[in-house]
């Protein structure tokens, strides 16, 4: 049995606080934003609990899908590293990035550079890569893009598409269980300012080649759907952000486990939700469901 967590928006807090010449256009919003808001809902200690109870559970490899930190400032790529450090080594933890990871055109490439073993392939190759972890393959794809002032947008391009494509035709030859990891949701329905813009191109690549197994973050809330495959539907899951507060209106902090056995043909996967208690602060399991 492969035990795989699932955490996202992580959302660390921009310190030291930036300097006024680093506020301009989106990034000021962004910064008057979390100041306002922000800050009450992503709190570290919320993120310290889950972590710590994540642990616990041992799990074999944890994906983060997105959003480490806020306004990628210069001076937040190195915490956010740090962070990912104590979370776990590059080889038992894979990242993809998120919206708030590529905040701006100007930083273009500094997750990369500073972030870039957690979210390269087995081969070194980039996105979309794969990593073979036991007999789970995770296939890493960005949809992070910067994107105008009050838009959190997400693209994967043409390029990555049609690479993905043929990841997964290859994969279906390998007998492993497939994950894609990536930060939008590549569901229909979500508010066009938030929206993953190219979902309809990657639900056809699902729907043409398959996965066993979609997970996501960016809505900060649980979910769980059933996008088409070839032949058997393929369930796409989110989680809420890792950081989120008990006392704040989105979902409180918690985050997925997938309990992934069997072999091809016959694979099954038990979903398992752990939560935040808004009451006692508790991290507890709230729920578990057969995925296949």
């Amino acid at each position: 049995m492969f035990l795989l967590a699932h955490i996202s928006d992580i959302h660390l807090a921009p310190l030291p606080p930036p300097r006024l010449a680093e506020l301009i256009g989106k990034r000021g919003l962004g910064y008057i934003n979390w100041l306002r808001k922000r800050r009450a809902i992503h709190r570290r200690e919320v993120l310290d609990a889950l972590i710590a109870d994540l642990k616990a559970q041992r799990p074999d490899h944890i994906a983060v899908t997105g959003d480490l930190v806020n306004l990628s400032l210069s001076n937040e790529f190195a915490p956010g590293r740090s962070w990912l450090e104590g979370l776990g080594g590059a080889t038992d933890t894979t990242f993809v990035p998120g919206n708030h990871d590529a905040y701006v055109r100007s930083i273009s490439g500094q997750a990369t550079r500073e972030w870039g073993e957690y979210m390269r392939g087995d081969h070194g190759e980039p996105f979309p890569f794969v990593r073979r972890r036991g007999n789970v393959a995770l296939v890493g794809v960005s949809t992070a893009v910067p994107t105008l002032p009050l838009s959190a947008t997400g693209q994967i391009g043409a390029a990555q598409l049609d690479r993905l494509g043929v990841v997964l035709a290859s994969l279906v030859k390998e007998d492993v269980f497939r994950v894609v990891l990536l930060h939008h949701p590549p569901i229909a329905g979500v508010n066009r300012f938030r929206h993953l813009r190219d979902a309809p191109a990657l639900r056809d690549v699902l729907r043409k080649h398959g996965a066993d197994l979609v997970l996501h973050g960016h809505l900060h809330e649980s979910s769980l759907i059933w996008l088409a495959g070839p032949r058997d539907n393929v369930p796409c899951a989110g989680a809420p952000s890792a950081s989120g507060a008990p006392d704040s209106h989105d979902e409180p902090a918690g985050y997925n486990l997938f309990e992934i056995g069997g072999e091809p043909g016959a694979w099954q996967c038990t979903a398992i939700r752990r939560s935040l208690d808004r009451e006692d602060g508790a991290i507890r399991e709230v729920g578990r469901q057969l995925l296949i």
